[in-house]
């Protein structure tokens, strides 16, 4: 009788999963720092290996972190709008390059624009692994306390922005007034 009990169990709590997960938005995976210290990090500049960027540069400030990187066809797609963005001044945006080389990220910001505050390389992909990165591109909404906010994964369009982005920024501005 078990025999006959346990592949009847298995296949009801596959119905289960199935069931629960298909009322889920699928690029939607949470963040474990969602309302929690964003990660501490410090890494060379891309372009300047003897200089660093982290999260100390940005403490006390509300700022994107995008993860990005060259082989990444969805940071292409996001390039022009995060210029945008960085062209209007409102908000700025660190870059953490993952798991890319050096030589072909400076290329790429040298003849797409820099967006950037500043971007760190991250050859190894330990800060964004940290981070809870599962790909590029990823952008993290922090707040000036250095919390999580948000995170953003596929490319980031005027609509994301729009609705995801910056109803929260107005919150943090009126926390602050």
């Amino acid at each position: 009788m078990l025999r006959y009990a346990a592949p009847a169990i298995v296949f009801a709590g596959m119905v289960a999963m199935f069931y629960f997960a298909l009322g889920r938005d699928p690029g939607e995976l949470p963040s474990p720092y969602l309302g929690k210290p964003a990660p501490q990090f410090e890494l060379p500049r891309v372009k300047d290996p003897s200089a660093t960027i982290g999260s100390a540069d940005y403490a006390g400030q509300t700022v994107l972190v995008n993860i990005w990187a060259t082989w990444c066809v969805g940071c292409r797609q996001e390039h022009d709008f995060l210029l945008q963005l960085a062209n209007s001044n409102a908000i700025p945006i660190i870059g953490i390059n993952w798991r890319d080389q050096r030589q072909e990220a400076i290329t790429w910001l040298r003849q797409l624009g820099d967006p950037y505050v500043a971007s760190g390389y991250d050859a190894d992909g330990r800060v964004g692994i940290d981070w809870g990165a599962y790909g590029a591109p990823e952008t993290f909404l922090i707040g000036p306390d250095g919390t999580v906010l948000y995170k953003h994964i596929s490319p980031l369009t005027q609509q994301v922005w729009e609705q995801e982005f910056v109803p929260r920024i107005e919150q943090v501005k009126q926390a602050s007034l």
